[in-house]
Formats: structure tokens, sequence, C-alpha cells
């Protein structure tokens, strides 16, 4: 006999467990402790199973019934209701994890922003965030897993990339919040745990929408044509000013695109390879003619059997408009490093270009040829980027070396 509203409503607990059939398969458990459960057996592809529709009073007697028939439809049409409903469960979870949900936002984003800045935003965080917190669920994501994954990023000397990709986490957390699928932003709680900006020893400028600028008056510099064409190397190739005011014309090799700097001429007293780009080649053939036959490639003014004076980059600077808190010579290394980090390049590789020290004593006495490959790509993607600033176009971010 068919269950009533009345029946269901007054079914009192036993000792044990017991059933209310309603029919076609489906019953009321009732435990001993009164909870009142919705069940439905079935028999499908030979075994039976059944299938949980819910709890009294939540799920009433009417719509028990109606999930009842649904079921039996699936049955009926050979698909397993038990399985349907965990892959839809499947399904909703996957919606609610950090990347779907970052992925989301960023669509919802996408009107406000230009072409550029979401295929930036979209691999700061595909590069930082999804490996390490993109399958975790946005109500379950706590300060300390979002502050592991931050640590990932500051381990590689990214520290401005870092913030903001807590910041970038924050904006996706409270988008969750906004769309009922978190209680709160985790990021919150992490004011102050991550390492503040290394402070600039070297005065540079790292913001693209001012290295166009920078690029485009040093082309016009009106001083001598040597130092001319020395601001407009020195950020091709990743040297010390020291190293490049003293760059001796027997270490090029043009038609091979590199210049090898001796032992003695390097801070860390070791060979040092700098592949040339396309751009950087170009500045020395049209400076070749004029110092090609002398020692230095970058005479001083006053003889040509003595380098560049150390203060003359600077002073050029400073005759373009840039004082000496806002760019140094030494700060165009600074603009590499730091935008070339933020990129998601190796930084091995960096590091190798930039003649750094290794901090780790094991890998100190490194093969100076080491990353030879990809620094010559980089190198080159990073002079094409360069030129496009310049340009004033409206580049995306450089590519990285796991672009390919």
């Amino acid at each position: 006999m068919k269950l009533t509203a009345t029946k269901v409503d007054k079914a009192k607990p036993r000792d044990k467990a017991f059933k209310l059939s309603d029919g076609d398969g489906m019953f009321l458990l009732v435990s001993p402790k009164g909870g009142r459960a919705w069940r439905l057996k079935y028999r499908i592809h030979g075994k039976e199973k059944q299938l949980a529709l819910g709890t009294y009073p939540d799920v009433s007697l009417k719509l028990a019934r109606e999930r009842r028939a649904d079921a039996r439809k699936a049955i009926a049409a050979g698909i397993d209701p038990s399985a349907q409903k965990q892959a839809e469960k499947r399904a909703q979870n996957a919606a609610d994890t950090f990347e779907a949900v970052a992925r989301e936002w960023i669509d919802a984003r996408s009107g406000e922003w230009g072409k550029s800045n979401r295929h930036q935003v979209t691999r700061r965080l595909e590069r930082d965030a999804f490996p390490w917190i993109g399958t975790t669920k946005v109500h379950e994501l706590e300060p300390p897993e979002v502050l592991r994954m931050l640590r990932r990023t500051e381990s590689r000397g990214a520290i401005e990339t870092a913030h903001r990709v807590k910041q970038l986490v924050g904006q996706v957390m409270r988008f969750a919040v906004a769309t009922g699928r978190a209680q709160r932003d985790p990021t919150a709680d992490l004011a102050g745990a991550l390492k503040t900006k290394r402070a600039q020893h070297h005065a540079s400028i790292t913001n693209p929408a001012e290295i166009g600028p920078l690029l485009r008056v040093i082309d016009s510099y009106e001083g001598q044509f040597v130092t001319r064409c020395a601001l407009q190397l020195a950020p091709l190739v990743f040297v010390r000013p020291g190293e490049l005011r003293k760059a001796e014309w027997v270490e090029f090799d043009l038609d091979a695109a590199e210049w090898r700097i001796p032992a003695e001429r390097m801070k860390m007293n070791a060979p040092h390879i700098v592949p040339l780009s396309v751009q950087a080649v170009a500045v020395l053939r049209e400076l070749e003619p004029l110092t090609g036959r002398g020692r230095y490639v970058f005479p001083g003014a006053r003889s040509a059997d003595r380098p560049m004076s150390e203060n003359t980059l600077n002073a050029a600077l400073r005759r373009l408009g840039y004082d000496k808190d806002q760019l140094t010579a030494h700060g165009l290394r600074s603009m590499a490093s730091t935008l070339l980090n933020e990129q998601g390049w190796n930084r091995d590789a960096i590091e190798r270009q930039l003649a750094h020290a290794e901090r780790d004593n094991v890998r100190a006495a490194y093969n100076y040829a080491e990353h030879l490959d990809e620094r010559r790509r980089m190198m080159q993607v990073w002079a094409d980027y360069l030129a496009g600033l310049k340009r004033g176009a409206n580049v995306t971010p450089i590519e990285s070396a796991s672009d390919v």
C-alpha cells in the first residue's frame, strides 16, 4: 500500500531500523535515532542496487516520488541512476576547484582587459598557482596552502611576482565568495607573510610602459656616438657596466653572434659567453668602422688606449633626464632579470647570463656554457621584446622557455 504524507510524518523510531514501502522499489528507511531517508531499490545490468533520494522532511513524499520517476526513466534507458548521480557530483565538484573558478573569473573580467593583460594574468596563474592549488575546492582553500604555493614563486627570486599572484588569488577567492562557492578569502590572513621587495641597490625601470620611452630617448642621444652605442647595447647583453665599457674587439665573433669575455675580466673570475641578438650585432656592426681598428670597443673620449670612463654611462643617463634614483647603468641588468623571471624563464639560465655567483656551493663551479642554447633563444626573444616596446607596440608578454 502506498504511503501518505501523514503516515510518513508520524513514523516513529523503533529499536531497529525499519522500512515503509511506497511501491516501485521506493521506501522510507527509519533509523533507531529517528532519521528518515528515502531509498530506491532497483536492478540494472543484472545487479541489485540502491539509490539515495534524500532525507525527510527536506525531501517530501511528493518530491521523492518525482525523483523515483526520473530514476525509473533512466533505468528504462539503460542508464544507472547511481552512476549518473556520481558523475553529476564530480562535475559540480570540478566546477568548484580553484582553477575552474579562476578561469570563470578571467572570462567574467575579459571585457575589461586587453588581450595582453588577459594573457599575462592567465599565464601567471597557470605557472604559479594552478599546479599547486588548481584542484583544491575553493571552499577548502586555507591560508597555509596558499602560502606554500607563494613560497615556490619566492624561491626563484620573483618577489614581485609572488605579491602579484597573491593579489590574483585574492581576487579569484572574492569572486568565489560573491558567487556562493566559498565563505572567505584566505589571502586576507597572509598580510606580512611574504618577503618584501628586495632593495634596489641599482635604480632600475621594470614597467614595460616606461621601457619603450627609455629606449627611444637612448636612440636620440646627441652626445658621443660611442656612448650612444654603449647605451643601446647595454640592455641587450646583461653584463655589468665595467664589463661592457672594457669590452675588447678580440672578444667578439660577430659572424657567430657571440661575445666571449675572459675570466680575468669577470667579477666571478670565470669565462663568460654572451649570445648576441640580431639587434646587438647591428649595434656593433655600426660601431665597428669607428673603433674596430683599436683595442677597445668603447674607448675613452680622450684616449683610444683606455676604455670608456666608469662614469660615462650614468652621466649620459643623467643627460637624458634620468636621475640616480630612477635609473643607473647597472639597473639595466635588473630590468632584464626582473622581467625575465616574471615571465617564467628558467632561473638558472637567467642567472648564468647575468654571471651571478651560485648560492649553492655544490653548484658553484659551473660550466660557463651551461644552458647556452636556451640563453641564445632567450637573448633574441628579449631583444625582440624590447624592439616591440621601442616601437610603441602593444606587445604580448615575453615568450618563455615553457612556451616551446
